[in-house]
């Protein structure tokens, strides 16, 4: 039997030799986050449904239908529902509104306020979240209507911004979106609020600089708002620039770059761990991935390329996420290879990669060679995967779960990657081992043989790298 010390040790030996991944810690420290929402005092346990009701927002979802058939109206508040869900709310829930045109005062119009209201009261909600953008003037109409907290798919999705963002940049973009969004909705009430004028403000006898109204608490706020939203932009440059000088170095070491780009838990995330072993974050939940990872892979051949896995797309993504997250998109707008992943068990993947080719030609990024890969296949009925073969001929279909496919698309990423415009046919001196590591790396090796003048390599390269292997060439070798 082993002795209080002996077990200790075996412990200590289990976690040295399973050490978690990054993406198992933080998936880990994430759930534990949510379970800690209200620290009870109570003695009695309670069950899951209990739990829900006490801690988390009571929501009732409202849609409006404009176009398209009802399917695609249902599938757009199912969405919502999973927003708000990953957002931590119970859907009590969900109505939807066929309109022209969404009101402009209230949104679902007058005659359908009243019962969104006979809903909220019967289901006991403390929050209606609408499926589209508000305008300020909207969003203060119903809320005075239904009486509750009203939000809208845009301040859903900077909510989850906010509660993903890990790094120093992803929080600096969210907050600098979330203040975007919020400056035109800030409301003001009226001249109770007003700062720096006296008792006397409206009168004649105020003198020099005390008549008038003086600034409003909804000018302070605008104006401190306005002031931050400038710093947060001054520092988020700074770290473009950061940015855009790794990238530099990439493009002067001639390093291929692909992109993995889709729509939000398409399984990017999944599929980057299938191709490189990065094990960052996996989580079946809306943008589990805000901050970029970029990590190294190497063809058959031995070239070296970079995989970065990026934020998610939704349809109708804020245009204010857009701007904030520019910087961090624009990794995809400078790559070789947009590996473009779709949801195959998704209700509606082609609404899905349209959605994402809007967004990629917003930033730019729409001509960049694209790589349609078809991700959980293992899931997807057989119809549904007949009819994509159909549509997308040119697509790679993979499983990241169950690994059926990567290699397929491990060939397909590395044949439509740039190759070396420059073959050379060259005699390295042993002392020059340096050089005949960097052809390796970067260049499309042919062939590699030993001579008593040193290493004979004859391989594609690319411009950099031929210049510096152009005084070992060999006469009547290729040129360079």
């Amino acid at each position: 039997m082993q002795n209080p010390n002996e077990r200790a040790g075996a412990a200590r030996g289990m976690v040295a030799d399973e050490q978690p991944s990054t993406g198992e810690l933080e998936l880990a420290d994430r759930q534990a986050l949510r379970r800690v929402a209200g620290l009870s005092t109570e003695l009695a346990d309670i069950t899951e449904v209990e739990y829900r009701q006490l801690r988390l927002e009571r929501v009732v979802l409202v849609g409006v239908w404009t176009d398209g058939t009802v399917v695609d109206a249902e599938n757009s508040l199912t969405e919502l529902a999973a927003l708000a869900t990953t957002a931590g709310s119970a859907i009590l829930e969900g109505l939807i509104q066929r309109r022209g045109r969404p009101d402009p005062a209230t949104y679902v119009g007058r005659g359908k306020v009243g019962e969104v209201r006979e809903v909220v009261v019967a289901t006991g909600a403390d929050t209606v979240i609408c499926d589209g953008e508000l305008s300020p003037s909207q969003l203060r109409n119903l809320e005075q209507e239904v009486k509750v907290k009203v939000i809208d798919r845009t301040a859903l999705i900077l909510d989850i911004f906010a509660q993903h963002a890990r790094s120093r940049e992803g929080k600096a973009q969210v907050e600098l979106a979330q203040l975007q969004y919020l400056v035109p909705r800030l409301r003001g009430w009226g001249e109770a609020l007003s700062r720096q004028a006296g008792g006397r403000a409206g009168g004649t006898g105020g003198g020099v600089g005390l008549r008038g109204p003086g600034e409003t608490k909804l000018e302070t706020d605008r104006r401190r708002i306005r002031t931050r939203i400038s710093r947060l932009k001054r520092e988020i440059s700074g770290m473009r620039t950061a940015r855009d000088v790794q990238r530099a170095s990439r493009r002067r070491h001639a390093v291929p770059s692909v992109a993995i780009a889709g729509y939000t838990n398409a399984g990017k995330s999944s599929l980057l761990n299938q191709l490189t072993g990065a094990g960052v974050l996996v989580e079946d939940a809306l943008f589990a991935t805000l901050d970029p990872t970029t990590r190294q892979a190497r063809t058959a051949d031995g070239r070296t390329y970079t995989l970065s896995d990026t934020v998610g797309f939704v349809r109708h993504l804020p245009h204010e996420l857009v701007e904030a997250f520019r910087s961090t998109l624009e990794e995809v707008a400078a790559a070789d290879l947009v590996l473009h992943v779709v949801d195959s068990a998704h209700p509606d993947p082609e609404a899905q990669v349209r959605a994402v080719r809007e967004v990629l030609a917003e930033i730019g990024a729409d001509r960049v060679p694209e790589l349609l890969a078809v991700n959980k296949t293992d899931t997807a009925d057989e119809e549904t995967l007949l009819r994509l073969k159909r549509d997308w001929p040119d697509a790679v279909f993979v499983s990241a779960h169950s690994g059926a496919g990567i290699d397929e698309l491990r060939a397909v990423v590395e044949a439509a990657l740039p190759r070396p415009e420059v073959e050379v046919d060259a005699v390295v001196p042993y002392d020059r081992g340096d050089l005949v590591a960097r052809v390796h790396e970067r260049g499309q090796v042919h062939e590699v043989g030993h001579t008593a003048a040193g290493t004979r390599v004859v391989a594609r390269v690319d411009g950099a790298l031929a210049a510096a292997l152009a005084p070992y060439r060999v006469a009547g070798g290729s040129a360079v």
